[in-house]
């Protein structure tokens, strides 16, 4: 897929962050795009910036807590474009509690947001990617899935979640045309920890001090633009931080000393 012009691209998480990043980036490659998240009033915003107009957008928001008129919004796409070429599930929240004092109400809705979001939206888009033979489901992980980490346990399951079925998923339809790019980002200059998730459900609203000085959400939306144009099945995007992730691999008591030296934050 080394051309995205005319492209049909649903983008989850797209009022802000990386989401937004990456309705910029496709909107400079000509690609007909579908905004998604639960601010409204915010996707005409990013669409507007964008310089998107009614015949190469459409705008279809939700909270992913709910996704379970996943076919609907699906058909809306065909109904407008006839086809969806690429589905990026970017949206999520991560978590900011210890497991001791987190309620099963918001660990069950990390898990909703998290991970089966993006499955009932790529089973939603599948069936119209099997009909013209080709697609790609981009799935937006993170370094938490491939490691436990302080005050994560919900966020990191639901991230561990998606490599086991997506991973599954690439190698029951890549013969029919279907590709997965899992991504892996650490630290991305977001919102992301001001929307995280407390014990009760309620919002960290602090912006975690390794947070402050990371990469641009820019900067990771043109990897990830880069990972789909080269058809890539896994990519990690962020700084020094990714080492971590190589370590556990291949030094896992040196992980094991790291990891418990860590700040939360």
């Amino acid at each position: 897929m080394s051309e995205l012009n005319n492209k049909v691209i649903w983008i989850t998480g797209a009022s802000s962050g990386i989401g937004e990043a990456l309705v910029y980036e496709c909107a400079k490659k000509n690609a007909l795009i579908v905004l998604s998240a639960r601010r409204e009033g915010e996707l005409f915003r990013v669409s507007k910036a964008a310089g998107l107009t009614s015949s190469n957008s459409l705008i279809i928001p939700f909270d992913l807590s709910d996704t379970s008129q996943a076919k609907e919004y699906a058909q809306q796409i065909i109904t407008k474009f006839g086809r969806i070429d690429i589905l990026i599930n970017n949206g999520g929240q991560s978590q900011r509690s210890s497991v001791i004092e987190t309620s099963a109400e918001t660990e069950r809705q990390l898990m909703e947001i998290n991970f089966f979001s993006a499955v009932n939206l790529s089973k939603a888009a599948l069936p119209v990617m099997l009909k013209y033979g080709s697609g790609k489901i981009v799935v937006v992980s993170s370094i938490a899935g491939k490691f436990g980490f302080f005050l994560r346990s919900s966020y990191s399951a639901a991230k561990h979640a998606l490599h086991g079925y997506f991973e599954s998923l690439r190698l029951e339809a890549e013969k029919k045309g279907i590709s997965v790019l899992m991504v892996c980002p650490g630290k991305i200059k977001t919102n992301v920890s001001l929307n995280a998730a407390g014990a009760a459900g309620d919002s960290h609203n602090k912006m975690d001090p390794s947070h402050e000085n990371a990469m641009s959400a820019e900067e990771c939306a043109k990897q990830i633009i880069a990972g789909i144009m080269n058809d890539k099945e896994e990519i990690f995007i962020g700084g020094k931080e990714l080492l971590i992730v190589k370590i556990k691999r291949f030094f896992p008591k040196l992980f094991g000393k790291l990891i418990r030296k860590q700040s939360p934050y």
